[in-house]
């Protein structure tokens, strides 16, 4: 083995006792991690048990979650290729908020043939971010194409189901018209899983002609449809929604779904909405939930500033 600084030493040493705790100095440690180090800590790596494999990679990606100022992605890059299916899948989330480039044939070769059904679904979710850039012309035209047609593909194949919807949810960001046609169908199918897939790519859209289909669905029974349809309905800004959404936070008795509806009401925005959430706050005695209004309530504030400049920026002139 390589010889390292002490404190990678003190690292590895914890990775191999599976009795310690890792704290949190030592998963930051694992942030922008130095290349000779990292080649270290992967030839000690296929002696550590998956069990703390699985307990690492989880903190990692809890504090990915929380701490702006760490980075995985190198740690993350390295472990694409682990012959352990489950690493391979958390390293692809732990990429999450990395949009590198290189990574697509990475991924797409994850997709087209990784043994794993679970992997192969995430690097469909994974590659719908490449797609989002292309529509923002921050991708080549040639790079969104092949991640799109991959997408396609798989999301008409014999594959498992879960590798199908996730490669039309991460669809849903193009705007190619073949997309339209298979978000059509899926919406029409009578399973579930589809139409919340179906629902899910909707809202990806930013595009209104989805409209009916999203507010028939907010009230639908099936609650994984009914999760979606909410979602979609703020990410497209249906303020045709706005009613139904307050009707559903009186009578929904599932909570992620009322927390869904609340940041829909956030994304749509409204006068009556601010008022709402206050009073929420008001009578809030859990802190997380007062955390989670308050955020709801910094984006009401965004949303508003929006349109506000949205308006601002109009030229009725521009029309004539």
């Amino acid at each position: 083995m390589n010889e390292i600084k002490p404190i990678y030493k003190k690292m590895i040493a914890e990775l191999m006792d599976g009795s310690r705790n890792l704290t949190r100095r030592s998963l930051q440690e694992f942030s922008d991690i130095p290349p000779e180090t990292l080649e270290v800590v992967l030839e000690a790596w296929p002696d550590i048990k998956l069990e703390r494999k699985r307990t690492l990679l989880e903190g990692l990606q809890s504090l990915n979650e929380t701490d702006t100022l760490v980075s995985f992605d190198d740690f993350a890059r390295a472990l694409l290729t682990d012959p352990e299916p489950e690493v391979r899948l958390r390293a692809i989330r732990l990429l999450d908020e990395c949009d590198d480039v290189k990574l697509v044939p990475i991924f797409l070769k994850i997709l087209a043939g990784d043994e794993d059904v679970e992997t192969r679904a995430e690097a469909a979710s994974s590659l719908g971010k490449y797609i989002e850039l292309g529509e923002l012309e921050e991708l080549p035209v040639k790079t969104q194409h092949q991640v799109e047609d991959a997408l396609l593909e798989k999301a008409n194949s014999e594959d498992p189901l879960i590798v199908r919807r996730n490669a039309l949810e991460a669809l849903g960001y193009s705007s190619r018209p073949e997309v339209i046609t298979l978000i059509e169908s899926a919406y029409r199918r009578s399973n579930p899983d589809w139409q919340a897939s179906a629902l899910f790519a909707m809202g990806r859209s930013y595009d209104e002609r989805w409209e009916e289909q999203v507010l028939s669905s907010l009230l639908n029974e099936n609650p994984l449809v009914r999760l979606a349809a909410v979602e979609a309905a703020g990410e497209l800004t249906l303020t045709s929604a706005r009613t139904i959404l307050f009707q559903l936070l009186e009578e929904e008795e599932e909570d992620e779904i009322t927390s869904a509806a609340i940041w829909s009401l956030s994304q749509v925005g409204g006068e009556d909405v601010r008022v709402y959430i206050e009073n929420l706050i008001d009578l809030a005695e859990d802190d997380e939930q007062v955390e989670f209004l308050e955020e709801a309530l910094d984006n009401l504030v965004f949303t508003e500033e929006m349109s506000n400049f949205d308006l601002m920026s109009y030229d009725p002139d521009e029309e004539e």
